[in-house]
């Protein structure tokens, strides 16, 4: 049975505008390969990822400690420790915790890992395609990027 303690592993740092935090990748550490576990650390004041939900993938966090608050397509709502969140497959699965506390805001979020998948980002338009690894897989990937949604086009555009 494949064991890993999260003291066995460096926190990675992820710092954009608002954005900031740390993560221990757990599931891949532990070589999970259809289910996502990371812990998180997100710094008073500091946010997770941009507002998102995914098409293809049910995430799901636990509040390990801190305080904060967790936007959703319901609105802002406070969250503290002991709190489970659920975020289905598709648009009301849309979220994104900031840590309004004076400590950090410490989560376990766990992710199916179904490949491929698309993620959505209602505040900047733009969506995310992922084929061959899942978003936060290690695997290679034979297609991945993020496009604005206004750029679609026609099926038979450029075709003859």
């Amino acid at each position: 049975m494949p064991r890993i303690n999260e003291s066995d592993l460096e926190w990675s740092e992820t710092t954009h505008g608002g954005t900031a935090f740390e993560r221990k990748k757990l599931g891949s550490a532990a070589g999970a390969e259809r289910l996502g576990a990371s812990l998180y650390e997100l710094p008073p004041g500091a946010a997770s990822w941009p507002y998102h939900f995914h098409a293809g993938n049910e995430e799901a966090a636990y509040v390990l400690s801190g305080e904060g608050t967790l936007r959703t397509p319901d609105g802002e709502e406070a969250v503290e420790a002991g709190d489970f969140l659920l975020f289905p497959a598709d648009p009301s699965g849309a979220h994104r915790l900031r840590n309004d506390g004076d400590e950090p805001l410490r989560y376990l979020a766990v992710s199916t890992m179904r490949d491929p998948d698309v993620t959505v980002y209602p505040d900047s338009e733009k969506v995310g395609v992922f084929a061959g690894a899942p978003p936060g897989g290690d695997g290679e990937r034979v297609v991945s990027g993020y496009f604005r949604r206004d750029d679609a086009v026609d099926y038979w555009e450029g075709e003859s």
